[in-house]
This record gives structure tokens, C-alpha cells and sequence, in this order.
């Protein structure tokens, strides 16, 4: 279905339904005047959060591989092929958010981009490497967040990663020791680093947040970008407090030995 198919007649009608049927929608996308979530309790989203962001990323994808993890509808899919990405993946594990994402794009006559039900933890499967990895809002859902990016980092990540997380806490960023005293000098007190609005923390939900069960993580700002680094990711820009971009960097204390064993197949890490 192509764009111009959408604007009038029964092509409009039956687009109108395909939307219906697929309720309801998190990403509000506009195929051709018709809006898939018009009433979103965020507004335009995520059209009007990606404008505060958009600028950090390179305006041309020619040539470039996208991988686009928990892609929900494939907003962020579509908006890497308008730059001109020559393959575009988008991997979640709800199937009726990859039919929204199919329908959104062939609708938009964005044909070429690939829909698969993988979840993070899966992506050794897919065997190859992308020049930009998009990761939004998908990290405080997971159980265990440094894993995922431990893996994306390992199998997936090639040069760019454009992360985003709900935060919670002070935007504030500590300057933190590259060896912690077990004591503070001279004492058997225990270090006040912790005690700093500006450290690295992750804040555990153990109960429902916003009415969601699956929220279980909020990362301050500072532990945010301590887990990427940590994983293996220099970040270049912060164009937002929850939003980073960010470049393969090497993996701390990769030589003393691997942090954990991961059972799962690929190709390592570069």
C-alpha cells in the first residue's frame, strides 16, 4: 500500500480499519492524515520527542545498516530509512507491535524494512553487525539491563548506539574514584560516595510503575551512562538526560577476563 493510496477513498477506509484492528497503538504515526494514536497521553509521540533529539544523529544513512531493538510500531525504523539506510532491521517480541510496524511502513511505501519477533537477549541470532543500533526505551523493562547491553555490545553494535531509558533521580553527575576505598582514610566508616544525588544508581520498581508490571528499572542520569560505559560504549552526546549517543569503545577490563559467560552464539565482539 502506498501513500497516495491512503489519502481518499476506500483505500482510506480499509487503512482506517487495518489501524482499528491493531489497537491500541504507543507510537502515534501519521500514515497520510490518518493518525494510528491521535489521543496519546504523551502527545505526538514520539514525533515530538525525537525532535529534541534528532539533530545528534547523522542526517545521512546512505549505505548504513540500522538495527532498531524493541521497535514497537517502527516509528524510529521509518525515520532511519527516510535518512537513506540501505537495510533497516526492527526486532521486538509482541507480535501485534510488529504488525503495527508492517502496516505503518507499507502504508508509508517503506517496503524494505525488515520486521523480526526477537527480544534483546536474542540478538546473536541475527548474525550480523549494524552501523547504528537504535535501543530506546526498552532497558527498564528488561530484568537484567547490563546483560542486554552487554549483548548488543558483543553481537550487534558496529560503531553507533542511540540509547534512551527512562531516568529517575538527580540529573546531577558525581565525579566517582577509579578505586573505591573499602573505608573512608583513617576510619572504619564506609565511603559517602553512595550517598551523592550524582552517583551511578539504579532505582529498583518492585511493584508497578505507571500501571506497568514490566517496569522494573530507573537508572539516575549518572548510572545511565556508567552502564554503557561499563558495556563498552563511549558516548559522544547527551542531547537529552535520558538520551545517549554513543560509540563502540573497548570493554573495561576486557583483559583481566571476560565479565560473565553469555550461552548464546555469534560472531565476538571487534
Amino acid at each position: 500500500m502506498k501513500l497516495a493510496e491512503t489519502r481518499d477513498g476506500p483505500a482510506r477506509d480499509d487503512l482506517a480499519s487495518d489501524i482499528a484492528a491493531l489497537a491500541p497503538w504507543f507510537h502515534n504515526i501519521d500514515l497520510g492524515g490518518i493518525e494510528t494514536a491521535p489521543d496519546h497521553f504523551l502527545g505526538d509521540y514520539p514525533r515530538a520527542k525525537f525532535a529534541g533529539f534528532a539533530h545528534a544523529l547523522p542526517r545521512d544513512l546512505a549505505g548504513k545498516s540500522v538495527l532498531d531493538i524493541g521497535c514497537n510500531a517502527g516509528f524510529y525504523s521509518i525515520e532511519m530509512k527516510r535518512r537513506g539506510a540501505a537495510r533497516v532491521v526492527g526486532i521486538d517480541s509482541d507480535e501485534r507491535y510488529l504488525a503495527q510496524a508492517r502496516l505503518a511502513s507499507a502504508a508509508l511505501g517503506f517496503d524494505g524494512i525488515e520486521f523480526r519477533n526477537l527480544d534483546v537477549y536474542q540478538v546473536a541470532a541475527l548474525g550480523e553487525r549494524f552501523d547504528l543500533v537504535i535501543f530506546m526505551g526498552v532497558l527498564y523493562h528488561l530484568r537484567h539491563p547490563l546483560l542486554a547491553l552487554d549483548l548488543i555490545r558483543e553481537h550487534v553494535a558496529d560503531d553507533l548506539l542511540l540509547f534512551q531509558t527512562m531516568q529517575q533521580g538527580s540529573d546531577a553527575v558525581a565525579e566517582v574514584p577509579e578505586d573505591h576505598p573499602f573505608f573512608m582514610p583513617g576510619t572504619f566508616e564506609k565511603p559517602r560516595y553512595f550517598d551523592d544525588p550524582g552517583y551511578p544508581k539504579m532505582h529498583f520498581i518492585e511493584h508497578r510503575y505507571a500501571d506497568d508490571w514490566s517496569n522494573w528499572w530507573a537508572p539516575n542520569r549518572a548510572g545511565s551512562a556508567a552502564m554503557l560505559r561499563a558495556a563498552g560504549f563511549a558516548i559522544v552526546a547527551n542531547p537529552e538526560p535520558e538520551v545517549f549517543l554513543c560509540r563502540t569503545a573497548p570493554v573495561p577490563y576486557a583483559q583481566l577476563g571476560p565479565a560473565a559467560v553469555y550461552p548464546t552464539k555469534g560472531e565476538p565482539r571487534a
